[in-house]
């Protein structure tokens, strides 16, 4: 006998992630519904009580069971996860737990409570007259507001020059995401030491050094699984990433101990129903790891990763949590011993004269086994203008290659490269 295909809907469901989300295992049985667009949760300065809103009239004239609501995407989509849940029975994390994650300086605090694996950290006063850096936090130092995303806003600095430079970007740029965010502290009762400090606080930390690592896991009836270890490689003497890689090169000793952290942070956040990932440093030198940061959320970034060398995306693994099945990712099924996402970027703004059609984009990537292009601007964009950006430089293309080595990955990701020709103009020589 047939069961009636379950209704899901996908906050900020987008065209990039709609493949591997159509692979997961059973997706034939699932409807797919979008809730809300990319440009609706992530342009300009947000209202979240107007998402809420535009969301439950969405989700009220629905004619039919709503059987899970799901997101990929930071904020406000993994606290409109919880809030949406809660309100129309859907299994979803807990609000604070969501926030403990994503709020940085509240989950610095929390992280203290049970591991040493952190930097120094405090908050920057952004309201006194002459910003200071916290005591027993030193140069070289990150500054990044309490709530970003992907990295806006955050600077690396090295002495009082750069420390106030970086201070008037975040003074002029934190209300966008801060204010919005306020909401949502304002729903939770807040312990002692969240008092006052709200969502448009700066967090000044240590840099911290070595190889940035990520962990990615679920919470399952109060049970952490982590199910995989990907290192992040940067662009040479740069902070912006140049490749995620999938699995993990670092030894299985260490390995071992990032899942122990992890395990060990998940529980006392006390988040269940959910899948997380955490991206760590682990400096060689010292053998040391240090947590940079905890993300409420599986990162869709990976997707493709993760089914190019498990056999299945880790959308999964959020798809299955939310509909109350096993969410175990199978283990090394997939057609390759290693996967990568690249960030082909443009280190100088520039105006896109041309992009490769769809067709053109398909045509290379079928020329190339285990290969997926995305390309992020359109034609005639100025790349300053494409949201969603680092402070230092601008993705043009996300290339995900699978392979046997690193030397086929790095192969097929030169060769995308070269086929895809995309060109820039300078801005000036653009308007002139």
């Amino acid at each position: 006998m047939s069961h009636p295909r379950r209704n899901v809907f996908v906050l900020g469901l987008d065209e990039a992630n709609l493949p591997a989300l159509q692979a997961v295992p059973g997706a034939g049985d699932l409807n797919l519904h979008p809730l809300l667009s990319i440009a609706e949760l992530q342009e300009g300065e947000v209202s979240v009580p107007d998402l809420i809103d535009r969301a439950c009239r969405v989700l009220d004239a629905f004619d039919g069971r709503i059987d899970a609501i799901v997101g990929y995407w930071d904020f406000p989509v993994s606290t409109l996860v919880a809030v949406l849940g809660e309100r129309y029975g859907t299994r979803a994390p807990s609000l604070e737990s969501v926030v403990k994650c994503e709020h940085k300086y509240w989950s610095r605090l929390v992280q203290a409570e049970v591991v040493p694996d952190h930097p120094n950290f405090g908050r920057v006063d952004l309201d006194a007259s002459e910003p200071r850096p916290p005591d027993g936090v030193s140069f070289p130092m990150w500054l990044k507001p309490a709530l970003s995303y992907s990295s806006e806003l955050a600077y690396g600095v090295k002495d009082m020059a750069g420390f106030e430079e970086a201070v008037g970007h975040i003074r002029d740029g934190i209300a966008r995401v801060g204010r919005p965010f306020e909401y949502i502290l304002d729903q939770l009762e807040l312990p002692p030491e969240m008092a006052g400090v709200g969502a448009q606080a700066c967090l000044a930390e240590e840099a911290l050094e070595g190889l940035q690592v990520a962990v990615e896991g679920y919470v399952h009836d109060g049970e952490v699984t982590v199910y995989g270890v990907l290192d992040s490689i940067n662009y040479p003497d740069s902070t912006s990433f140049l490749r995620h890689q999938y699995p993990s090169a670092l030894p299985a000793p260490v390995q071992r101990r990032l899942r122990e952290t992890s395990m060990r942070v998940m529980e006392h956040i006390g988040m269940d129903g959910a899948t997380f990932s955490i991206e760590f440093f682990y400096d060689p030198h010292a053998d040391s790891i240090a947590i940079l940061e905890i993300n409420p959320r599986h990162s869709q970034s990976h997707a493709e990763l993760f089914q190019f060398v498990d056999g299945v995306p880790n959308h999964h693994c959020m798809l299955a949590l939310s509909l109350g099945e096993d969410p175990a990712l199978p283990n090394r099924q997939g057609p390759y011993e290693l996967a990568a996402k690249w960030y082909y970027r443009w280190f100088t703004d520039g105006v896109v004269r041309r992009i490769p059609s769809p067709d053109e984009v398909e045509k290379i990537a079928d020329s190339i086994p285990g290969v997926r292009i995305d390309v992020v601007p359109d034609e005639a964009q100025r790349l300053s203008e494409i949201g969603q950006q680092d402070s230092y430089s601008y993705e043009v293309a996300h290339i995900f290659t699978g392979g046997d080595s690193e030397e086929e990955l790095r192969e097929k990701y030169d060769r995308c490269v070269a086929a895809l020709r995309l060109n820039f103009d300078s801005p000036t020589a653009h308007s002139s």
